[in-house]
């Protein structure tokens, strides 16, 4: 594996990519002041860079500041496009949103968040509505703590060591100990149930989709409003309906 520290790691595409994801913070653009405390690099070598990305038709600029261009969007669905469940996950979230009446959603971990691939949201919008590539603490929320679920042993001790455990509501699961404990409950019922741990008028049930060796790949879910289901309810009336459509993404997965 490249690190920083090896001859096989290439900085200076490490640090174009930082600009790339320095800039996506920045609604409405950003100056190159702004840009250079971002990626913490001098601003003579951060112009060197967003001069390229404007050569590559990556970022525009009006002279002061700085914003990507759409073509941005072509590295983000390249990696959806390699996803072998991504084509079923539309119909089969669309379908799962439709016997539920309750918003769904697909995510991946990314770190220490999990990152949306795909939302279908029922006609009631929660107050906490992620789309397409929002990001979220996964030790807080459902599809989080199954995907965390899905490591190993050695990767969630690494996870355990290196993530902020924000606490966000009372509810919030901060305390390690208790995490790893909930997490390993997850592993043996297969599914997560988190309420209000991350914002208190929202909780949410989730499984696990597969590959064909049984590794966990992505989660699903349904986002429910607190206080309308209790977790033996919700369980009982959606466990059913999100095993049906992560099989569905499974056999997609060929």
């Amino acid at each position: 594996m490249a690190t920083p520290e090896s001859e096989s790691f290439v900085r200076t595409f490490a640090r174009g990519l930082k600009v790339i994801e320095v800039l996506g913070r920045g609604p409405g653009g950003m100056t190159l002041a702004e840009v250079a405390e971002g990626v913490e690099l001098p601003r003579t070598a951060v112009r060197r860079f967003l001069l390229t990305l404007i050569d590559l038709s990556f970022v525009r600029t009006d002279g002061k500041r700085y914003w990507l261009t759409p073509r941005v969007l072509r590295l983000g669905l390249s990696y959806l496009s390699t996803l072998p469940y991504w084509r079923d996950a539309q119909p089969t979230l669309e379908e799962l949103c439709a016997r539920a009446q309750q918003s769904c959603a697909l995510s991946v971990l990314d770190g220490e968040e999990l990152v949306y691939v795909h939302r279908q949201h029922a006609k009631r919008i929660l107050p906490m509505s992620p789309t397409l590539g929002s990001r979220l603490p996964a030790h807080a929320v459902s599809m989080g703590r199954v995907l965390l679920a899905g490591l190993s042993d050695e990767e969630l001790d690494r996870y355990l060591r290196i993530a902020k455990l924000t606490r966000f509501t009372g509810a919030t699961l901060t305390d390690v100990e208790l995490l790893r404990e909930e997490v390993r409950s997850v592993r043996d019922k297969g599914w997560a149930w988190v309420e209000g741990e991350l914002d208190e008028s929202i909780c949410g049930l989730a499984v696990a989709v597969r590959d064909r060796s049984g590794a966990t790949i992505a989660a699903l879910n349904v986002s429910l409003p607190a206080g309308e289901f209790t977790r033996e309810q919700a369980v009982e009336r959606f466990l059913g309906e999100l095993r049906v459509s992560a099989s569905r993404l499974r056999a997609a997965d060929r």
